[in-house]
């Protein structure tokens, strides 16, 4: 049968302004899954986290779910439990990323398998955790709480985005052939290895399970959703996203994110 896979980007595409899915995208997506097509929670947030919007949102009980957290760096298999592949920072061009932070002055953590990691608690951890209900682990020496490479690092900017260009540059100039920087919203920036992405995972997981990348949709909204919309054979744009996804996209939606801007798409499609 002609089955497909649809990769979602969760905030500002599949989830509302508030962080929710709405019921009629959400009664979609149970369609969508229902019929044998694959379902993909793909995003920048850290494995534990997706694995708790499915939980929270509804999304448990659907068949043919994979996740897909840090850009690309862990591919999970929700019918198995199981993680499929996973593509790590190494420890130095990690402890690089957090040396440039300090030197600017700007909020960085990373990732354990349970715990985001940082110096202290401050505006900028509060304003993350807002959607992200991940312990935080608070140290001088975020190597001591690492058991293995971790798989992103990200700098927070609320007041002062006047740095993020210089920090951006300075992290391409030392790590540019290691490691990808870009922006996931207009307040964070994403490290994570110039071997990961999201167009990475796709073509990964579509090769996996034997799904041709002609029937793989993608949609999403930010810089960090570029090489997934790139990399599949349909890509969407979000109304709300900006405007050089909508230049690269094979369809925008008609409505946003807050009006169920997918469900037609997938209707299309299913």
């Amino acid at each position: 049968m002609n089955k497909k896979i649809f990769f979602a980007d969760l905030d500002g595409t599949l989830l509302n302004d508030k962080k929710q899915i709405t019921p009629l995208t959400l009664h979609t997506l149970q369609e969508w899954t229902n019929k044998g097509h694959k379902l993909v929670l793909c995003t920048g947030r850290a494995l534990d986290s997706v694995k708790n919007v499915r939980e929270t949102l509804g999304l448990a009980n659907f068949p043919n779910m994979y996740l897909i957290g840090y850009n690309g760096g862990e591919i999970y298999d929700c019918t198995s439990n199981s993680l499929l592949n996973r593509v790590a920072l190494s420890y130095e061009a990690a402890k690089k990323c957090f040396s440039i932070a300090k030197k600017y002055n700007i909020h960085i953590q990373t990732f354990s398998d349970t715990h985001i990691i940082t110096e202290k608690e401050n505006e900028e951890i509060l304003y993350y955790k807002k959607a992200v209900h991940t312990p935080v682990i608070y140290t001088d020496n975020f190597m001591n709480h690492l058991d293995k490479e971790p798989c992103k690092c990200l700098a927070v900017f609320l007041h002062n985005q006047e740095l993020m260009a210089p920090f951006t540059n300075e992290i391409q100039e030392e790590l540019g052939t290691e490691v990808n920087v870009m922006t996931s919203t207009p307040k964070f920036i994403e490290m994570f290895p110039i071997t990961s992405g999201k167009g990475f995972s796709v073509q990964w997981l579509c090769d996996y399970l034997k799904i041709p990348i002609s029937n793989a949709l993608a949609a999403g909204d930010e810089m960090n959703d570029i090489s997934m919309l790139q990399t599949a054979g349909i890509s969407i744009a979000m109304k709300n996203g900006r405007d050089f996804i909508k230049e690269l996209a094979t369809i925008i939606t008609e409505d946003d994110n807050n009006h169920d801007g997918l469900v037609p798409i997938l209707k299309k499609y299913m």
